[in-house]
């Protein structure tokens, strides 16, 4: 057989291949639920429930962007009637209008809620004055039995990445708690003095054994609450783009020079790959390199503030 045949049929079976792959891609897409629980989530769980009687107030971190998914149904069971106020952090991220929307439906369900931006000192300010007022009838009763004051003694708690060692960071004026765009860096509590008026107990970032609904999932993996060795990237990724498809079809336009209204929708995803020069030899196309890319590009804020979950998911019970 002359070479240039035995070329094109090597050609062929490379596009046969990847044509095959793709279709498996497809079907696989949406049927392996994501879940990420490792021991020392567990453990940490269990110190939840036992230091609480330790203080006075929770502060509970979510991700502003995924409001629902990024609130651990397990610590709001553990916590139970305890002062607490919700922390809608990376608030800088998501869009200001929609996170105004979920404030007042938490706070119409008795929950104090705050948008904050980790490392905004004037964001942290509002924060510890949240905190004191949350308890000052417990400061005032202090002070008419002329008791010491002693500082307000607060647990953060929040799923991985949400940026509470940030928080505890910025609201202590020094760097204590480590702090990693990867997910799970904290292992172990600690305490934290900020000032004279507020102590902070750092927790470990905790998910639960089961992620919920497959869209749930994908907003956690998406912004970056669980680790990236743990899941499959072009998944979370195609699945991602649908969902930015669903809000944000013009930014994707744009970012991506590619056509969303396209029937096949991963054919959208080849394309905005092949747009960002992620090909292989033989042109085709790199859709692991791609992926990796567009997660890294939601999680830094790259195609703009946006909220995945719309307050209609609560109103309507689609959480």
């Amino acid at each position: 057989m002359p070479k240039i045949l035995q070329n094109l049929n090597y050609f062929r079976l490379e596009r046969i291949m990847d044509f095959l792959l793709n279709i498996v891609i497809k079907f696989m897409v949406t049927k392996m639920d994501i879940n990420w629980f490792p021991g020392h989530m567990a453990k940490a769980l269990r110190e939840v429930k036992e230091s609480l009687k330790k203080v006075d107030m929770v502060i509970e971190i979510c991700d502003a962007r995924v409001p629902l998914s990024s609130r651990n149904p397990e610590i709001d069971k553990i916590l139970g009637t305890k002062p607490r106020i919700l922390v809608l952090n990376k608030s800088d991220l998501a869009e200001e209008t929609i996170t105004k929307e979920w404030i007042k439906i938490f706070e119409s369900e008795g929950v104090k809620s705050i948008a904050i931006e980790g490392i905004n000192k004037a964001t942290m300010k509002r924060l510890k004055d949240a905190c004191l007022n949350l308890c000052s009838e417990k400061i005032e009763r202090a002070k008419s039995k002329g008791r010491l004051i002693r500082p307000i003694r607060a647990m953060v708690v929040g799923i991985p990445n949400t940026g509470k060692s940030t928080i505890i960071n910025t609201m202590s004026g020094r760097k204590i708690a480590a702090t990693s765009d990867r997910p799970g860096v904290t292992r172990s509590s600690q305490w934290v003095r900020t000032d004279e008026h507020l102590e902070l107990m750092d927790m470990p970032g905790v998910l639960w054994p089961n992620l919920g609904k497959r869209e749930n999932q994908i907003c956690l993996a998406a912004t970056g609450a669980i680790s990236d060795s743990v899941i499959d990237v072009i998944e979370v990724a195609y699945e991602a783009m649908l969902l930015l498809k669903k809000y944000y079809p013009e930014r994707l336009a744009e970012r991506y020079k590619i056509e969303t209204d396209s029937g096949n929708e991963f054919e959208v995803f080849e394309e905005a790959a092949k747009r960002r020069g992620c090909l292989l030899s033989g042109g085709r196309v790199d859709t692991e390199r791609f992926a990796v890319l567009f997660l890294d590009e939601i999680r830094g804020g790259k195609l703009g503030r946006m909220t995945l979950e719309r307050p209609w998911y609560k109103v309507h019970g689609a959480e």
